[in-house]
């Protein structure tokens, strides 16, 4: 295809059309004018300078490394001078330098940046922790775009090393009971014991002895409280028993503020109901069940309150306290929602769900994954049902079809996964997402995109299975594996593959397998039969098996016809019990809580498009589902308040380790529980060398002064009232903002001790390889470097000099004709006026 690097000449065309136009209507010599017209456009055309982009293969014998070796703090565990080994190995063959990271903080991404050049390939010997600069994921995105490989080599542990964090709240509510987590990590896999003691104020609250095999292990401590105001502070430490490298990392300090409890109002709330207990005991309650002077109020509360309740000014009243950015909970009954008329009323525009009964059976929930390895990483891979003559697609074009399934419109009220596998495992959705949100949806169509096939000798899709196993078992409701592969199970894959799929089939699970097959390579058993094939006929009959369209190349998806009977509340609203599932487990609400027991009742609802279920029942049906209304937080719980009216639904909800659920939807709606009075300072705990944000709000009129340990600060205003100030406290330990708490703890270096687990799917999902050991990098990854210096080089190829001799051949063929045509004639002429003899 011919391109221009100057369209803009084409506009030269114009005046030269209308100037031959004119002289075509005023002269006679039609042909000569026309020929010039032609050759003024090819020149035209020249000037516009077109070209050709013609590709060729290019490939470099000795391609230039760079070594990355990370040398900070942190990797004085690890064995020394891997790094300079393999330097020193590779610079006799190759190209090579060396980039050595030092100090108390790893900049990882930032040294992938300015490293990729496009021409070159980076070696990485790191832990793969980085805790400053830009993002490692973004840094290896970038090296990909760039045409830059990135290898991951893994020094070997020598050394042992504990770490202790504490998680949990900073804000809390004095007198209130408050769950903290002890975070303790160590640098190797193996049995470890220590220690661990909990300070409240300098106050042993809990202490244990532990045996620990994880790598990271999370310690709940339940029930703490502050009695008084203001500043708190949490200490934990740990007195290992077992082998630690460097004690620096087994004492933090976690920062705690008490506060008054916030203020709630509540609507039609029943006191002798156990929502009430909870409500009563953690907040500060108004219950004059009106709508008016709510500004001082954080939350709403409505109670089993029918839609006739509210008139337009209050739902309107109401949608304003939503904008301020404050939230409302509306708890069910049998008189609201389905029962109390909200079906199109004015105050179900502010709520998550439509009182209507859904036929959506809940937890819908689709596990795709996604074969790159082997064949598939050669490029290209067939589309047509015949294999004796396939159509080729390139990779690219398998990604696209996995991201018409994600934006599939008829997958909207389903949660996805994706998960890729070459000989490692990736969770490239980072769990579940909500395909219903716009944005999230997106994000995931974006990540699809940027991976990339890998050639290696295994594809292991049993591995794949398993992570799609686990992540489903999480779930509720309709499952689906849909794999799209060339069916490149090895033999040695295939029969735990079977097992694992067969399991997760008799247990409910569908699964469709797009066969994508690869002009490469065909799995095949000693029979002839293709190993794909096979593994969709021993799970079962019920098991989708698809190839790809050849034109669209995409596939359908259909989960079928649910048989679940619809229950009929206003014929029997005791119907036995309905077991809670926790269909998402990162929200703010439920990361804390492991929901347990069961319904006997419940609203009928359906949820809108955008909100996010949190709880749902066995059969689907939603028990708590929110959403954001404007800068406000709205929660729907369709069950009643634990004691009903003649039948109690959800007594089990509000008793035991499930009663957290409740103050925790309070919570998220309250949002910010800080009274918006005086000056209110918020500032995150910080690290060591590692400077924090604090911001004051003034609310009320007067000189915003801040000091950090007595000394003054300077202020910037960054909004209406609102002003901001950089900080690097020091030395470790507590720190006094103006009567504010900030903890500064132990350098980020040594906050993640050992491998970075996660770096080696971030390596192989952009285009990278693992070396588990210097010895093997050694042997390999020159070669390996050779192999991926071959690149598909576009050259502009100038397509100028055909168009200018086109011209002159048509410039001189023209005189040419008119000169012998002018000769003919002057010879005849000759021969006319020649006197006779």
């Amino acid at each position: 295809m011919v391109s221009f690097e100057n369209p803009e000449m084409f506009w030269l065309i114009i005046p030269a059309l209308i100037a031959g136009l004119y002289l075509l209507k005023k002269g006679t010599k039609k042909g000569l004018i026309i020929s010039r017209i032609i050759v003024a456009i090819l020149l035209i055309t020249a000037l516009a300078s077109p070209f050709i982009l013609v590709a060729s293969v290019t490939s470099d014998d000795n391609p230039n490394i760079v070594i990355i070796s990370d040398e900070t703090e942190s990797m004085e565990i690890f064995s020394n001078g891997s790094a300079t080994d393999l330097y020193e190995a590779l610079t006799a063959k190759t190209p090579t330098s060396i980039v050595r990271l030092t100090g108390d903080s790893t900049a990882l991404g930032d040294a992938i940046i300015q490293y990729s050049t496009g021409d070159n390939q980076i070696v990485l010997v790191s832990d793969g922790n980085s805790n400053t600069g830009e993002d490692v994921e973004t840094a290896l995105q970038f090296a990909k775009e760039m045409g830059t490989t990135v290898y991951y080599v893994q020094p070997e542990v020598q050394y042992n090393d504990i770490s202790v964090e504490i998680e949990g709240d900073k804000t809390v509510v004095r007198n209130n009971e408050n769950q903290f987590n002890i975070i303790v990590t160590q640098a190797m896999d193996q049995e470890i014991k220590y220690t661990y003691s909990l300070y409240s104020d300098d106050t042993l609250i809990s202490s244990r002895t532990i045996t620990q095999t994880e790598r990271t292990k999370t310690i709940p401590i339940t029930q703490v409280k502050f009695s008084t105001l203001g500043a708190h502070t949490l200490r934990a430490e740990i007195n290992p028993l077992s082998y630690d490298y460097d004690p620096i990392n087994n004492e933090f300090y976690k920062a705690i503020y008490a506060i008054p409890k916030p203020k709630i109002r509540t609507i039609g709330l029943d006191v002798n109901s156990p929502l009430a207990d909870i409500l009563l005991n953690l907040y500060d309650v108004s219950r004059t069940g009106e709508l008016a002077n709510i500004d001082s109020r954080k939350a709403i509360i409505i109670d089993n309150t029918h839609a006739n309740t509210f008139s337009e000014s209050e739902v309107e009243e109401m949608k304003s306290f939503l904008n301020d950015g404050k939230g409302i909970v509306v708890v069910g009954g049998d008189s609201s929602y389905n029962f109390g008329d909200y079906l199109n009323s004015s105050i179900e525009e502010i709520l998550p769900v439509r009182s209507e009964p859904t036929d959506w059976t809940g937890g819908r929930s689709i596990v795709l994954i996604l074969d790159l390895s082997g064949s598939l990483g050669g490029g290209d891979v067939a589309v047509n049902e015949s294999k004796s003559d396939m159509e080729t697609h390139t990779i690219s074009e398998v990604l696209s079809m996995a991201n018409s399934i994600i934006d599939n419109e008829d997958l909207r009220d389903s949660d996805m996964a994706v998960v890729s596998f070459t000989d490692y495992v990736n969770d490239t959705s980072n769990g579940f997402v909500t395909l219903s949100n716009e944005n999230d949806r997106e994000k995931l169509m974006d990540t699809v995109s940027r991976l990339t096939a890998q050639l290696t000798d295994k594809s292991h899709l049993d591995d794949a299975l398993s992570l799609a196993e686990e992540e489903l078992n999480q779930k509720g409701g309709q499952s689906l594996v849909l794999i799209i592969s060339d069916g490149g199970i090895g033999s040695d894959i295939y029969e735990d593959s079977v097992d694992i799929a067969s399991r997760m089939h008799d247990n409910g699970v569908n699964f469709i397998f797009v066969h994508v097959y690869s002009t490469q390579n065909y799995q095949k058993d000693d029979d002839g039969n293709y190993y794909a094939e096979l593994f969709i006929s021993s799970i079962g009959q019920d098991t989708g098996y698809y190839h790809t369209e050849k034109d669209t190349f995409t596939v359908n998806i259909d989960f079928g016809t649910a048989d679940e009977e619809q229950p009929d509340f206003e014929e029997d609203t005791d119907l036995g019990e309905f077991p809670l599932i926790e269909l998402n487990s990162k929200h703010f609400i439920t990361k804390n809580i492991d929901i347990e027991g069961s319904v006997t009742g419940y609203n009928d609802v359906t949820p809108k498009a955008g909100a996010d279920r949190l709880i749902i029942t066995s059969t689907g049906k939603p028990i708590l589902t929110t959403w954001r209304y404007g800068l406000g937080r709205v929660a729907a719980v369709t069950t009643d308040n634990g004691l009903g009216g003649d039948n109690m639904w959800a007594t089990e909800l509000y008793s035991g380790n499930n009663s957290k659920l409740i103050s925790s939807t309070v919570n998220w709606a309250i949002g910010n529980p800080v009274e918006e009075s005086g000056a209110v300072v918020e500032a995150a705990d910080t690290w060591y060398g590692t400077p924090t944000t604090i911001e004051l709000t003034m609310y009320d009129e007067g000189i915003p002064t801040l000091k950090l340990d007595g000394e003054t600060l300077d202020l910037s205003l960054t909004g209406t009232n609102v002003y901001e100030a950089v900080i690097e406290p020091e030395p470790i330990g507590m720190h006094d903002l103006s009567g504010y708490p900030v903890a500064v703890n132990y350098a980020l270096e040594y906050r993640n001790m050992g491998l970075n687990e996660d770096m080696a799917a971030l390596i192989t999902a952009n285009g990278g390889s693992i070396y588990t050991s210097v010895t093997e990098a050694r042997s390999s990854i020159f070669e390996e470097a050779q192999d991926n210096s071959e690149k598909l080089v576009k050259e502009s190829v100038s397509q100028k000099i055909y168009f200018l001799l086109a011209a002159l051949i048509i410039f001189l063929g023209e005189v040419t004709i008119r000169r012998i045509k002018e000769i003919k004639e002057m010879k005849q002429q000759e021969k006319e006026i020649k006197p006779e003899i």
